[in-house]
């Protein structure tokens, strides 16, 4: 079980014990778009999910830098398995910093966690600011319909981190942020995650048919389009999911470098392997500085635009990374055998998550400006 004391070790050491038999699952799961069940439930029996949450609520305690660190080692082996435990993992950092800093919200969540070992699922990829799906008020609660996309670890997860849009009569579009019981009657796991790559993250589609949510429930709400929590999301959710492509480049690398062992003397070999030491210093550069505001800076506007940033240059050098990986391996990267294949279709995923770059250059663009982000 990860401890305050040692987070860092444990996670690091535990991640580095399970994860051969990860990779040894990872081709086999990946041709049969098969779910990484078996690798998630080994993490759950080691105490892992709860590794975020705080040590007064009987968590690990582990910073995002440390939660970050594993999800990079554990990508290296199968980078499926640490995307989908990342969108747990940030699903569960994001109420710990809410916990130690807004006066201990999140501690119901937080505790259930730790105690019950429950896996939670993120479905912000696919909502963002305007969300999806459909609430109506009744007695007590509301009623709702939705189908939501890019649920990963869905099939193996517990509660459905989600929202959808009330038609307020008074406030208009407003998007209210609750919890969806995955087991509950009227929630629908799909079997429809047929992908280039990150085959055995289970990001099916939840589909959510006349489920009540109660009063009780909602955690928060905002006018539909604005960034109220996503701000958060940002600083926390980003610089976890691409430590993952991180962890792939490396792994990209390491395996390219393998592959090319007999072609060092060949001039263009070095230049590609330079090329791609470039692109991987660069993608380093901006995981580690992303890592660094989630551990210190406070959410908002202005570190939301640096994090966007950092989100585009780190996809785009992990992308580049990888590429330049099949480049030094020549023919041999081109066959399935050497994992390499894998990578490269694993790494095109990092394209896919807010802020994509066309929407980042914006907000960028009007941050610089002056002009409003909402």
């Amino acid at each position: 079980m990860v401890t305050k004391d040692s987070a860092t070790r444990s996670l690091t050491d535990l991640t580095r014990e399970l994860g051969p038999a990860f990779e040894l699952r990872a081709a086999a799961n990946d041709a049969a778009d098969r779910f990484c069940e078996e690798d998630l439930a080994e993490l759950k029996e080691n105490g892992v999910l709860a590794a975020g949450v705080p040590a007064e609520l009987g968590g690990g305690g582990a910073t995002v830098s440390e939660l970050g660190a594993m999800l990079r080692t554990l990508a290296g082996y199968n980078a499926s398995t640490a995307l989908a435990l990342s969108m747990h993992t940030h699903q569960v950092a994001i109420p710990a910093w809410r916990w130690r800093n807004e006066n201990g919200v999140g501690e119901p969540l937080l505790k259930r966690v730790a105690s019950e070992n429950i896996v939670l699922v993120s479905s912000g990829g696919s909502d963002w600011l305007d969300s999806s799906g459909t609430l109506k008020k009744v007695e007590g609660g509301y009623v709702m319909n939705a189908r939501k996309v890019f649920s990963s670890g869905s099939p193996f997860g517990d509660l459905l981190m989600t929202s959808a849009v009330l038609d307020d009569p008074a406030d208009g579009a407003t998007v209210l942020h609750f919890g969806v019981p995955l087991r509950a009657e009227g929630v629908h796991v799909g079997d429809n995650w047929r992908t280039l790559g990150m085959r055995a993250t289970g990001s099916n589609d939840v589909i959510i048919e006349d489920l009540f949510i109660p009063d009780g429930a909602i955690g928060g709400r905002r006018p539909k389009g604005t960034w109220g929590i996503f701000h958060l999301v940002m600083k926390i959710a980003i610089p976890l999911i691409y430590s993952v492509y991180l962890g792939v480049a490396e792994k990209a690398r390491d395996t390219a470098l393998e592959l090319a062992s007999r072609k060092r003397e060949d001039a263009e070999t070095r230049l590609n392997v330079g090329e791609m030491e470039n692109a991987l210093r660069a993608t380093r550069l901006a995981v580690t500085e992303m890592l660094r505001l989630a551990d210190s800076a406070q959410p908002g506007p202005e570190t939301t635009n640096e994090v966007a940033i950092l989100r585009t240059l780190a996809g785009d050098a992990a992308v580049d990374t990888v590429e330049k990986a099949m480049a030094v391996a020549g023919g041999a990267g081109f066959f399935r055998s050497t994992g390499l294949e894998r990578l490269f279709r694993d790494v095109q995923a990092a394209r896919y998550h807010p802020l994509t770059e066309k929407k980042q250059l914006d907000l960028t663009g009007r941050f610089a400006l002056g002009l409003p982000i909402e």
